[in-house]
C-alpha cells in the first residue's frame, strides 16, 4: 500500500517524521497519586463531552483505557486553543504559561488537564515535540487572519489538527512509520471540513481561512463573505473545495488499516461522522453563513454498522 504524497505534503510529512524521531518520550516516572489521575481523567471526560459530540461518541467505541486517554488529549487541545479564542487575559502570556505546565515532567497538581495529559503522554509515548508543534499551531490565530494559497493553509491545518491525529495514533497504536503520511492527510481533511463549516462564523471573528488566490480565481471578494452571497461563483467555490476535501479523506483512509484492531472504529467513525459534514453543507445549498453544518446524533449512529463493516474489512 503506497500513499499518494502531494507535493505540498512533503515538508509536513518531514515535519511529523523529525518529532517521531528526534523526541524522547517523557519518563513513566510519576509521583501523581492514582486518586488525583482518575479524578483528572474524569474532568477530561466531561469536558469533551460538553464541547465535541462527535469526538465524545467517536472515542466511546475504543477500549476504556485508550478512550479516557485520547479524551485527555482532547481537553488538552481544547484548552490550548481556548486560550487563543474565547480566553479575557493576555493571550500570549497565558499560553507560554500553559505550555510550560502542560510538557513539564510532572504536572501542577491542581491542573486537571495537565495531570491527565502528562499521564497518557508518558503512559503512551507520545512524542512531546506533536505537542508542540500543536500549540504553534494555534499561536498562529494570533498574529495570523489570512492564507494566501492552498499550501499555507495545509501548514496551519498540519499544526492544529494533524499533530492531534498523530498524537492519537500512539495511543490507539500503528503498525509503524509507514502509517505517518496517512495521518498528516486525516488531519489536514477534518481541518478543511471544519473550516468550510465555519466560514461565516470565522468571518465574524475576523478570520478567513480561505485560500485568497482561489477565491479569486473564481470572483469572489471578501465582500462577497461579508454579505454571505450565495450566486453561482460561491457555489461553484464551494463544489471546488468540497471535491478536493472528499479526495483527501479518501486518500487517508487506508491509514485506517495501519492502526492497531481495536482502535480502527474509532477513527474511522471520526473521519466520516466529519466527512458527513460536507454532505449537509451539500444539501442546504452551499450556506455556511447563516446555518452551521452538523450531522444530528441519530444520523451518526446510523453511520456506525457500514463504518464497522468497512473497518473490519481493513
Amino acid at each position: 500500500m503506497t500513499v499518494q504524497i502531494h507535493t505540498w505534503e512533503h515538508r509536513l510529512v518531514n515535519q511529523a517524521y523529525e518529532a517521531l524521531q528526534t523526541v524522547t518520550p517523557a519518563s513513566r516516572e510519576t509521583v501523581v497519586e492514582q486518586s488525583l489521575i482518575n479524578r483528572a481523567y474524569a474532568h477530561c471526560r466531561a469536558i469533551t463531552a460538553k464541547h465535541s459530540r462527535s469526538f465524545y461518541l467517536a472515542s466511546s467505541l475504543l477500549p476504556a483505557d485508550k478512550r479516557r486517554a485520547v479524551r485527555a488529549l482532547y481537553a488538552f487541545c481544547r484548552v490550548s486553543d481556548d486560550i487563543v479564542d474565547v480566553a479575557t487575559s493576555p493571550v500570549e502570556p497565558t499560553l507560554t504559561e500553559w505550555r510550560k505546565r502542560v510538557l513539564a515532567a510532572q504536572p501542577a497538581r491542581n491542573d486537571l488537564v495537565a495531570v491527565a495529559w502528562t499521564d497518557t503522554r508518558t503512559r503512551y509515548g507520545i512524542p512531546q515535540r506533536y505537542a508542540e508543534q500543536l500549540i504553534d499551531g494555534v499561536a498562529r490565530d494570533l498574529h495570523q487572519t489570512r492564507y494566501t494559497t492552498f499550501p499555507d493553509l495545509a501548514t496551519y491545518a498540519y499544526g492544529v489538527a494533524s499533530t492531534v491525529g498523530l498524537m492519537s495514533m500512539h495511543i490507539t497504536g500503528f503498525s509503524g512509520p509507514e502509517a505517518i503520511p496517512y495521518a498528516v492527510k486525516l488531519g489536514v481533511a477534518l481541518q478543511l471540513t471544519n473550516i468550510l463549516r465555519d466560514v461565516g462564523e470565522d468571518w465574524q471573528n475576523g478570520r478567513v481561512y480561505l485560500p485568497q488566490d482561489e477565491l479569486e480565481a473564481f470572483g469572489l471578494t471578501e465582500a462577497d463573505l461579508a454579505s454571505g452571497r450565495m450566486d453561482d461563483r460561491w457555489q461553484a467555490f464551494l463544489r471546488f473545495q468540497i471535491e478536493r476535501n472528499r479526495q483527501l479523506y479518501a486518500e487517508a483512509w487506508p491509514g485506517i488499516g495501519l492502526l492497531d484492531p481495536d482502535g480502527k472504529l474509532a477513527i474511522a467513525a471520526a473521519a466520516k461522522f466529519y466527512e458527513t459534514i460536507l454532505d449537509d453543507i451539500e444539501a442546504n445549498g452551499y450556506d455556511v453563513f447563516k446555518r452551521r453544518a452538523h450531522v444530528s446524533a441519530w444520523g451518526k449512529l446510523r453511520l456506525v454498522p457500514s463504518i464497522w463493516w468497512q473497518s473490519r474489512r481493513m
